[in-house]
């Protein structure tokens, strides 16, 4: 079990991490998401001991990472976002030197660089140079010299950066044979790759955590203000009028009736199209029903009552940079 309780690193005056806090169970797997600059590498090579932390804790099993790193460099297996590979050694030459780096014996590596090729699929390229292979190849070097000391905790930062659609399915894939017989951490900005191979979720922003759990709970979490769609055609003489002055007042009319329903939290106008003026509301929960009820009970005829289902890109953004998807949107792109 991994413990994390205040960790913080600061660069001079700088924040780039923390304070912060959270626990990974064994067998774990678990992502690490957020924009450039976030923290998410700052916290992989602290929790690798690549880096001592200004303050706060760090526990893996029973040992203390901060007092002990050489213990803990023992049970953890390191990924950086540049993979540390010599381009002018072999492939089993790399993994051999990496393998004595970590204290294995000449019986051990004999055994184990087979099995760790084959779990990477490197068993064709053993005596190729790394200089010759293709960026895909280097990456799955990278995690054979982070696993070939069979370590407890497996640290991936970035593992599917610069890789073709093809080489991300294969390198999910590999992610998901390894969690059978490690932690796994990855870090990463490709939202669908971690929900597809993740258990659990870690957002950052600006250093800090913005949202933690199943993608499901992240859901929940951001939809706990619920959007939905309404459309309306007001009822009566203001219908007939609903594209001139009048308009004004039948939306007026039918936000009052629909601010008047037990957990809504906010209405929006947004627009008219064919006669039906558009809102967006927020509510604390699902209040379809007794919005439709209201509406018809007030003369107005409800055209659409629509959910709005998040994605998790969206849950991602709204949690990194709170208020609207839209706003998340214009900071990105600016």
């Amino acid at each position: 079990m991994i413990q994390v309780q205040n960790l913080a690193k600061f660069y001079g005056g700088k924040r780039a991490l923390g304070p912060v806090s959270f626990d990974i169970e064994d067998g774990e797997c678990v992502g690490f998401l957020g924009l450039n600059g976030a923290g998410k590498t700052t916290a992989l090579r602290i929790l690798a001991c690549d880096l001592r932390p200004s303050s706060g804790s760090v526990r893996v099993g029973d040992i203390d990472a901060v007092r002990d790193p050489h213990e803990v460099r023992k049970l953890v297996g390191f990924l950086p976002e540049t993979p540390p590979v010599y381009p002018e050694m072999t492939v089993g030459d790399y993994l051999a030197f990496a393998g004595r780096l970590r204290g294995m014996g000449k019986e051990d590596l004999r055994r184990r660089i087979p099995e760790v090729e084959d779990l990477t699929h490197l068993r064709d390229v053993h005596d190729d140079l790394i200089a010759t292979l293709s960026h895909g190849y280097r990456q799955r070097v990278g995690v054979a010299q982070a696993i070939v000391h069979n370590p407890t905790l497996l640290i991936l930062d970035e593992p599917t950066r610069g890789l073709d659609p093809v080489q991300i399915v294969e390198m999910r894939n590999m992610i998901r044979a390894l969690r059978d017989q490690h932690t796994v951490i990855l870090s990463s900005h490709v939202l669908t790759e971690v929900s597809k191979t993740c258990d659990r979720l870690l957002v950052l922003g600006n250093g800090t955590i913005v949202g933690s759990g199943s993608e499901t709970d992240l859901s929940a979490d951001v939809l706990a203000s619920r959007h939905i769609l309404v459309a309306v055609r007001p009822s009566g003489e203001v219908y007939r009028d609903a594209a001139s002055a009048s308009q004004s007042q039948a939306t007026k009319a039918i936000r009052e009736c629909v601010e008047g329903v037990e957990g809504v939290t906010g209405v929006t106008a947004t627009g008219v199209t064919d006669g039906a003026i558009e809102f967006d509301v927020t509510a604390t929960d699902d209040v379809r029903a007794a919005l439709n009820r209201a509406l018809v009970e007030a003369g107005h005829d409800v055209i659409r009552l629509d959910r709005v289902e998040r994605e998790l890109e969206n849950i991602f953004l709204q949690l990194v940079h709170g208020g609207s998807d839209a706003q998340s949107r214009d900071h990105l792109s600016a």
